[in-house]
């Protein structure tokens, strides 16, 4: 009996690693030419179809950290010579992405395969996207700019993607791919929390001759 597996990728391509096995597995390994196998996104593609019975394994979950912070609301420019006060709506919607960059559909397959990984190891569910709004009271300074921030707490899933196929593809019935995604977690996640702030600076000089050539605008505060 023969067990193929591909562990390995080169470039762009998955490389594939057979095993050969009698009763015990051999420890030959022969790895095949890089253009013989299918690129990491025809996998996730097939994962993401169907098209191939897909599980995470050795599922790993990073250390919490706190993400960068990134612009939630409006921007609030003061045009008047008196400090603003005024309550600031904000909104923010935090996806995942894996090792390429690419997104992790909401609700999709692959979404939900982490899901059953993360649960089956960690006893925890997992998310691929998190959202949150509410409002903020928030002064900007006479001649500055004002914004409200938000940094959410995030965490990697570590692993490698098994694909299986019923007939040969690519000539094999198993590829491996290893990756890392990282997504949203809790409030609280390992004592960190998610943060909203307020943001200010001075306008810049166009913007500030855009107060003075304003008209009526230059005694207001406005929102863009």
């Amino acid at each position: 009996m023969t067990v193929r597996r591909s562990v390995l990728r080169r470039g762009s391509r998955i490389v594939v690693l057979a095993a050969a096995a009698w009763g015990a597995l051999a420890a030959m390994v022969v790895p095949a030419s890089a253009a013989d196998g299918p690129t990491r996104q025809q996998l996730m593609a097939d994962c993401a179809s169907g098209l191939g019975k897909c599980t995470l394994n050795d599922t790993r979950l990073g250390e919490a950290y706190l993400g960068e912070f990134r612009q939630v609301s409006h921007s609030l420019y003061n045009c008047t010579t008196s400090p603003a006060a005024q309550s600031m709506t904000w909104s923010d919607t935090v996806g995942s992405t894996d090792s390429i960059g690419g997104s992790i559909t909401v609700g999709g397959k692959i979404a939900g395969l982490i899901d059953v990984s993360v649960t089956a190891t960690y006893s925890h569910t997992w998310s691929s996207s998190h959202s949150e709004s509410s409002s903020l009271n928030m002064t900007v300074q006479p001649g500055e700019v004002g914004w409200i921030s938000r940094a959410q707490v995030m965490q990697t899933v570590s692993g490698t993607w098994q694909t299986h196929y019923d007939n040969p593809k690519w000539g094999h019935y198993y590829w491996y791919v290893p990756d890392t995604i990282t997504g949203p977690a809790p409030n609280g996640t390992e004592g960190k929390s998610n943060a909203v702030v307020v943001k200010t600076r001075k306008m810049t000089d166009t913007e500030t001759a855009s107060c003075a050539a304003g008209g009526q605008k230059q005694r207001q505060v406005f929102v863009r």
